[in-house]
């Protein structure tokens, strides 16, 4: 750990063209602090680094989120899925829920149903792929099949059921990502 922070400061020290002894004096520490840091000679306490960000003008919430290259496209391979005794949820992209939003795939058996959800602050769309379902939304029940979809803002609890005798597939997003 004492090494990967001491090379991702090199890494943003070198990306602001600044040389040790520029930053060393930005941050009100010594060059010979910053060489040791660099190099995972030294450990470092949350003060000192404050002040080096401050330098770089980076924050500590930045400095620590995990940066990974952009991806556009994810394999079968890449999918993660969930089971109960009811559904089935594929989540499509790893580490969605960092993101606006979640897709997922929703596979609702015959005669089963997604548990009540809870109220959030966003919004639900799916897109019916195989079979029928029923959405019930506050006290309203809904009705969509292969080739519709349907949208709401999740201001209301809300189930998905498959009360018929045909295995349903849904594409079903929301945002922002509440699976």
């Amino acid at each position: 750990m004492i090494s990967e922070i001491g090379r991702k400061i090199r890494d943003l020290r070198s990306a602001a063209q600044l040389t040790q002894e520029e930053l060393a004096e930005r941050a009100d520490l010594t060059d010979g602090f910053i060489s040791q840091i660099e190099r995972g000679r030294t450990s470092i306490s949350i003060d000192s680094l404050k002040q080096i960000l401050d330098a770089l003008n980076v924050s500590l919430a930045d400095f620590f989120r995990d940066v990974e290259p952009l991806r556009i496209v994810f394999s079968r391979r890449d999918w993660v899925t969930l089971e109960d005794e009811n559904c089935r949820l594929v989540l499509l992209v790893p580490g969605a829920t960092n993101r606006a939003m979640e897709p997922v795939l929703l596979e609702l058996p015959a005669g089963s149903s997604t548990e009540q959800r809870p109220p959030f602050q966003g919004d639900s769309f799916g897109y019916i792929l195989k079979g029928r379902v029923q959405i019930s939304y506050g006290s309203e029940i809904y009705r969509a099949r292969i080739g519709e979809c349907f949208y709401f803002t999740a201001d209301r609890e809300y189930r998905i059921d498959n009360p018929y005798n045909r295995d349903a597939l849904i594409l079903w997003l929301t945002s922002p990502p509440n699976f």
